[in-house]
């Protein structure tokens, strides 16, 4: 049994009356802490992280407005990648609850608030639903906000996300989105994906063979040269390069040399410098 599984195991048998259910948090401590994105409602205070069974040091709580997440790059979706890289957080879950006074609230009932506060509408961006992630569903926002942390590319892939609905009244728990499954689905795609579609990638993944004395190549130090199987050095032809001839330089038919003397002139003869003079007899 994994943390999740026994986590709504122990909820549910408490919400059905078993004074004795509760969580062993020493068994999943490979899975702890756990990273838990809620809504701001103060009703949510005296139900988390109690309706987990767990301890409040492994329970680190995250909390916006409606428990929405727009992008798989939004400001929510970086507090979370840091609640896992810089708090250790193991597994995440999107705990949504009835009841949701955010998903209840209209776009116009929106900006007649805002008005209230003095905020006028061109102060506020064109798309209301999608800036403020207004939703209609508490469990659909909910498989929403899953699916952007799980394809976001600053969540590790092997985090489970999981998505999960808290009554408000009762504090008991329902899951919507199983975190293990769809890890457990991914891998098995990826599995399925080398050994049918494409054969030849299982070399890739396979254990590195040992070599003719035993010694894996994965054990090899750096520097150190490898011995290659085989072959030996007598295998070896020493092949001389061929030597290339520089191509003819070849040249315009019209090309004029730089330096070419310009063409002569023909003798310009002048009517007027060879007409005789008037009044002179030429001998």
């Amino acid at each position: 049994m994994r943390l999740f599984e026994a986590i709504l195991d122990a909820n549910h048998r408490a919400a059905a009356g078993d004074k004795s259910a509760g969580v062993h948090v020493v068994d999943f401590a490979d899975a702890l802490p756990v990273v838990a994105l809620t809504c701001i409602d103060p009703r949510l205070n005296p139900l988390m992280p109690g309706v987990l069974g767990l301890p409040d040091e492994q329970f680190i709580w995250l909390r916006n407005a409606g428990n929405i997440i727009t992008s798989s790059m939004s400001s929510t979706i970086r507090s979370l990648a840091l609640a896992c890289v810089v708090k250790g957080g193991k597994e995440i879950a999107v705990i949504g609850h009835t009841d949701c006074r955010a998903g209840q609230t209209t776009v116009l009932q929106l900006t007649e608030r805002f008005a209230a506060l003095g905020v006028n509408r061109s102060k506020l961006p064109d798309n209301l639903v999608e800036f403020f992630g207004v939703f209609a569903s508490e469990r659909q926002n909910v498989l929403k906000a899953v699916d952007f942390i799980r394809h976001s590319l600053i969540i590790g892939p092997k985090i489970p996300v999981h998505g999960l609905m808290v009554d408000i009244q009762s504090g008991r728990l329902e899951w919507l989105v199983n975190g293990y499954q769809m890890l457990d689905a991914a891998a098995a795609q990826f599995a399925e994906a080398i050994h049918a579609q494409n054969p030849t990638m299982q070399t890739a993944f396979a254990s590195p063979e040992s070599d003719a004395d035993g010694k894996k190549s994965a054990d090899a130090r750096i520097g150190e040269p490898e011995s290659a199987t085989g072959w030996s050095a007598k295998d070896v032809r020493i092949v001389e390069p061929h030597t290339l001839e520089p191509p003819p330089k070849l040249r315009l038919a019209q090309e004029t040399p730089v330096h070419a003397p310009a063409p002569k002139r023909p003798p310009v003869v002048s009517p007027v410098r060879n007409r005789p003079r008037q009044g002179y007899i030429r001998p």
